[in-house]
């Protein structure tokens, strides 16, 4: 089955289960609460990775609830109790306001946009929704979400720009995510082998321990090839898919990746509405790397650096320099 397909069908296939609440449940504000908290003490995967005691959270956050607040009231309530959880995959929508927790918060940027668009992009060229040029002899592409659709026709084209460069510079960072299939197109054309990437279970039971037996992902080389090798660069804001392209880089003895953990986002969200209109999601698997590591809270680079505030004031990006130095 096409790797793709599969990976859908397993997203869909936990997100399906929760079309199954009673009918026309009652809308009031307890029964919400009761609603969001249940479903998160069956099906939400890091509780015990994040040593996080549900029921406490529960006894906590409960009394605050009564039938007669308001939904500004109601919706402090919730949001404080899921900050709980430290997750960027959890969150709140309503029709007046989105929330989640700032997995970024107090991080370094560690990424001026403007500065390399004016000192090291020069004459760019936007392939698709790929910007992509060629510093000192390397090929680069700035890849800003993985939401924006990368077609193989697009990096054929690219491989061949790229065919005399000394390698590829892949920059991620402040990709928040989206479609993880965009970042396997791209990194089937530069991956030396076939080779295991990282390992999934989805919570498929109430109970605490009811996970789906593990699932292998892997990564082949595909099409034309872009580069031998390649650095990848990375901050605190790329995030969920980002997160997963850059776990899977770990993989391949060809990539460096270079800049700043990675934001985390290591669960498949999915979710569901309440009784009063509002969607809530969360993590719903756990993803480990092949030596047994949890994503969920970023993917460490190979070479930490973060960009210098006198770089900076000198039209210097400190990371983007430390990546081409390694050519």
């Amino acid at each position: 089955m096409n790797k793709y397909m599969l990976i859908v069908i397993i997203l869909l296939f936990t997100s399906c289960e929760y079309l199954f609440f009673k009918e026309d449940p009652t809308n009031d504000p307890i029964n919400n609460f009761d609603i969001l908290w249940n479903t998160l003490d069956e099906r939400y995967s890091f509780f015990e990775y994040k040593n996080v005691d549900w029921d406490s959270v529960y006894a906590v956050y409960r009394p605050k609830v009564r039938n007669d607040m308001t939904e500004s009231e109601l919706w402090d309530v919730m949001t404080e109790m899921l900050d709980v959880l430290e997750d960027g995959h959890v969150n709140l929508r309503s029709e007046f306001d989105i929330h989640f927790w700032s997995w970024y918060q107090n991080a370094p940027a560690n990424f001026d946009e403007d500065l390399i668009e004016a000192y090291y992009w020069g004459d760019y060229e936007i392939t698709g929704f790929i910007r992509n040029t060629i510093i000192d002899s390397v090929g680069y592409i700035y890849y800003s979400s993985f939401q924006l659709r990368v077609t193989e026709e697009q990096l054929d084209y690219l491989a061949e720009k790229f065919k005399n460069t000394k390698g590829l510079i892949v920059d991620l960072r402040d990709n928040d995510g989206g479609d993880p299939a965009n970042g396997w197109r791209i990194a089937e054309r530069f991956i030396d082998q076939r080779r295991h990437i990282y390992t999934n279970v989805y919570k498929d039971g109430p109970g605490p321990d009811e996970f789906t037996e593990p699932y292998m992902s892997y990564l082949e080389p595909d099409g034309k090839k872009i580069a031998d090798k390649v650095v990848v660069l990375t901050n605190r804001t790329t995030y969920s898919a980002g997160n997963f392209f850059a776990a899977s880089m770990k993989a391949f003895p060809n990539v460096t990746v270079v800049g700043d953990t990675t934001g985390g986002g290591g669960g498949a969200p999915v979710g569901w509405e309440m009784p009063n209109g509002w969607f809530f999601n969360f993590s719903s698997s756990i993803t480990y790397l092949p030596n047994g590591f949890i994503i969920e809270d970023g993917v460490p680079p190979d070479i930490q650096v973060n960009m210098l505030e006198a770089d900076r004031n000198n039209n210097i990006d400190t990371i983007l320099e430390t990546a081409l130095s390694l050519f």
